[in-house]
C-alpha cells in the first residue's frame, strides 16, 4: 500500500514540475517582450527630449527677436513723422530736379539741332563745290570739312605766277565757279587766306611773306567782289605767311590760298552762346 501511495506522490510531483516550467517559459517570453517595449520607448523618449531641447532653443531665439522688435517698434513709430516730412521734401526736390533735367535736355537738343543743321548745310555746300570744281586736278584744289568749317584749298601754281600776287586768267575760271556757289549760299561768310612757304621774300614794296600772303588774299577778294559780284560784307582777307604749313618735305604744298567758308558767325555762334547761358545748362 505504501508503495502505491509513494508512486502516486511521485507522479503528482512530476506533473507539478512540468506545469511550473511551462509557466516560467511564458513569463520569460513576456519579460523579453516587455524589455523590448521599454527599449523602444527609451529611444523615443530620448528623441523627444532632443526635439524638445531644439524647440526650446528656437523658442528662446524667437522670444529674443520678439523682444528686439518690440524694443524698436516705438522708435520706428516716433520716427514716422520725421520720415513723412523728409519724404515730402524729397519728393519736392526730385520734382525740381526732373524739371531742371527736362530744361537741360531741351536746351541741349536745341544746340544739337543747330549743329546738325549746320553740318547738313556744310555737306550741301561741299557737294556744290565738288560739283562745279570736280574737273580740276586733285593736287591743285582740295575741299574738306573740319570742325564744322568748309575749307577750299587752291595751290598757288593755279592762282599766281611765282613771286607774284596778280591772279592768272586761268585762275579766274576757278574763282568764277567758287563765286557761283557762295553767291547761292547767302547764309555763309568766308575768309580768303594767303599762305606762303618759309623761303624769305622781298620784292618792291613787299617786305616779307606777310606782305605777299596778304596781297594775294586781297587780290582774290577784289576779283570775287568786282568781277563776280560777291557781297564784300561777307568776305575777309587774311595773310598767314609761312606759319601754318601743311607739309614739312614739300614746300609747294604750303604755297596755297585757302578759302574758309562758315555759317555767319553772328547768327550761329550767338545761338550757341545764348544756349550756354541758359540756367538749365549751368545749374
Amino acid at each position: 500500500m505504501k508503495k502505491i501511495i509513494l508512486g502516486c506522490l511521485g507522479v503528482a510531483l512530476m506533473l507539478s514540475s512540468c506545469v511550473s516550467q511551462k509557466k516560467f517559459a511564458d513569463l520569460e517570453a513576456k519579460q523579453k517582450e516587455t524589455q523590448d517595449l521599454l527599449n523602444s520607448a527609451t529611444v523615443k523618449l530620448n528623441s523627444c527630449l532632443e526635439e524638445k531641447a531644439t524647440a526650446t532653443s528656437r523658442l528662446q531665439t524667437l522670444e529674443d527677436q520678439n523682444a528686439f522688435l518690440k524694443a524698436n517698434n516705438q522708435e520706428l513709430i516716433n520716427n514716422m513723422g520725421n520720415l513723412t516730412t523728409l519724404t515730402t521734401k524729397g519728393a519736392e526736390n526730385l520734382e525740381k530736379s526732373l524739371e531742371s533735367l527736362q530744361e537741360k535736355d531741351l536746351t541741349i537738343r536745341k544746340l544739337q539741332d543747330a549743329i546738325t543743321r549746320r553740318d547738313s548745310v556744310n555737306l550741301a555746300l561741299v557737294q556744290s563745290l565738288k560739283g562745279v570744281l570736280g574737273n580740276l586736278d586733285d593736287e591743285d584744289i582740295e575741299i574738306s570739312v573740319e570742325k564744322g568749317v568748309v575749307f577750299v584749298s587752291i595751290s598757288d601754281k593755279l592762282l599766281f605766277s611765282s613771286g607774284s600776287y596778280n591772279v592768272t586768267n586761268a585762275a579766274k575760271d576757278v574763282l568764277a565757279k567758287v563765286a557761283q556757289v557762295v553767291n547761292n549760299k547767302p547764309d555763309f561768310e568766308f575768309m580768303v587766306e594767303g599762305h606762303t612757304d618759309d623761303v624769305p621774300y622781298r620784292k618792291g614794296v613787299l617786305l616779307d611773306n606777310w606782305d605777299l600772303s596778304a596781297k594775294r588774299a586781297t587780290s582774290i577778294v577784289r576779283i570775287l567782289q568786282n568781277d563776280y559780284n560777291v557781297d564784300p560784307k561777307r568776305m575777309t582777307a587774311a595773310g598767314r605767311a609761312e606759319y601754318i604749313p601743311v607739309s614739312a618735305s614739300d614746300k609747294s604744298k604750303n604755297r596755297r590760298t585757302r578759302i574758309v567758308v562758315l555759317p555767319k558767325i553772328d547768327q550761329f555762334y550767338s545761338m550757341i552762346e545764348e544756349g550756354m547761358k541758359d540756367p538749365a545748362i549751368n545749374n
